[in-house]
């Protein structure tokens, strides 16, 4: 379903070049739950921004439905995130003047029109499967970090995407939270959803299908 073929990407400062990727290549397959880990430093978000078309590589191709995503132009790019990708961070960047449910239906925000009644229905739907549907008029400064993560997965949810980018979707969180958000990507995962993850825990690495370690910008 998405592949990447020979990725390399670099980043200037000061003059001097930086390697941040190397040669790297994998194939996810549609309903995968990926994890990807590795020190510091090593590319893991850059190449998850790369995976989810949020940075351009130098050289390589990224497919997706073998369509070669590198060579997509920038409106047809936004219709595919629009459609088929949904990126969770590891700090939630809620809006703190909207509401839940206004947070949830960000993704459909695009003109000034109110959200149809159908929207509206299916944000409330996302918004009940992270167990949050009885705050939906909270502001997020009401809630707790945790509660806040909920809300950012029901945005990702409410596109009905087939691939959920997540980067260190716990880093922010104790523990405990940091259980209760994994269970329910794990969740959703089972459900059909394909799943990318880049996490430093390796406990939470484990709950996925299948783990590749990158160490400076090379797939181990």
């Amino acid at each position: 379903m998405l592949s990447a073929c020979n990725i390399n990407k670099s980043f200037h400062s000061n003059g001097s070049k930086n390697q941040v990727l190397n040669d790297i290549s994998l194939d996810i397959k549609q309903g995968e739950f990926l994890s990807i880990v590795g020190r510091s430093g090593s590319g893991k978000t850059t190449l998850l921004n790369v995976l989810s078309t949020l940075v351009q590589p130098d050289q390589g191709k990224l497919l997706y439905n073998n369509d070669d995503l590198t060579q997509m132009s920038d409106s047809k790019l936004n219709r595919l995130r629009q459609a088929d990708f949904s990126i969770i961070f590891q700090f939630h960047h809620l809006l703190p003047y909207l509401t839940v449910l206004e947070n949830t239906l960000l993704p459909f925000m695009g003109s000034l029109k109110p959200a149809s009644k159908k929207l509206n229905e299916k944000a409330m739907n996302s918004l009940e499967r992270v167990g949050l549907g009885k705050m939906k008029h909270r502001l997020p400064n009401n809630l707790s970090g945790g509660e806040q993560q909920r809300v950012a997965i029901a945005r990702a949810l409410v596109k009905s995407s087939n691939v959920l980018f997540a980067d260190e979707p716990t880093g922010s969180l104790d523990k405990g939270t940091g259980e209760q958000i994994m269970a329910l990507i794990s969740e959703l995962n089972q459900d059909g959803l394909t799943v990318v993850m880049v996490t430093h825990d390796p406990d939470y690495a484990n709950l996925a299908n299948r783990t590749i370690r990158l160490e400076d910008g090379v797939m181990i």
